[in-house]
């Protein structure tokens, strides 16, 4: 399986830090970094890495628009922004462009390599305070504002879902990765992995934000 990294970011001191990181870890290779989105236009298609960490804020063109013209072209590469944005209207112009997954810079290397591993698996990782805005939008949205039981209870096509897996599920929208659910309910990661993918398949969903939209009933 292709783990290769690559990483888009201007920033001198922070690019070489996540260099070091993914050089560092014995699962995945660093396929080659960009400094500007000019150049990752370029470069990205010929390193074809599976997962692109990137910035948004390049002074040329953004990060998120380098996302929306390569996610079309090379729909197999996974986007994971990691950004010191976490305003709503970047969040959600992000995914929108084919993100799937929103980190901020401060997150710890550990949770870094994690969030990369659960994006591989189908997952959509965020850090949890960019989950928090996530959710927050899901529940104050005109959807879910309309009946007083949307705004109390997800979502009644979740009814298909186990306890288990309802709960796993709660746990995936306010941003936890797999490994911090496994803790918490002491089981093994490769259950927690087992259970979301039940929950992907009988939700009919393919990734974390769409799971989630269910929860929240859109």
């Amino acid at each position: 399986m292709n783990k290769s990294v690559a990483i888009v970011e201007d920033n001198t001191d922070i690019r070489v830090a996540l260099e070091q990181i993914i050089e560092a870890s014995d699962e995945y290779t660093l396929a080659g970094s960009c400094i500007s989105g000019e150049e990752a236009l370029v470069k990205l298609p010929i390193l074809n890495p599976k997962v692109v960490l990137m910035d948004i804020g390049l002074g040329g063109i953004s990060g998120i628009e380098v996302v929306r013209e390569l996610k079309a072209s090379h729909p197999d590469i996974l986007f994971m922004m990691c950004t010191i944005y976490d305003e709503d209207e970047k969040i959600f112009e992000a995914l929108s462009a084919g993100a799937s997954g929103y980190i901020l810079k401060k997150t710890s290397p550990a949770k870094l390599l994690e969030g990369i591993t659960e994006l591989i698996e189908g997952g959509a990782p965020m850090s949890s305070q960019i989950a928090r805005k996530v959710v927050a939008a899901f529940q104050n949205s005109p959807a879910n504002s309309g009946s007083a039981a949307n705004s109390t209870a997800p979502a009644s096509g979740l009814a298909v879902l186990s306890k288990r897996e309802n709960e796993i599920l709660e746990m995936l929208s306010t941003g936890l990765l797999y490994k911090e659910i496994s803790d918490k309910l002491t089981i093994s990661s490769e259950t927690v992995r087992k259970h979301v993918y039940h929950i992907y398949e009988k939700l009919h969903v393919s990734n974390r934000i769409e799971a989630v939209n269910k929860y929240f009933g859109r």
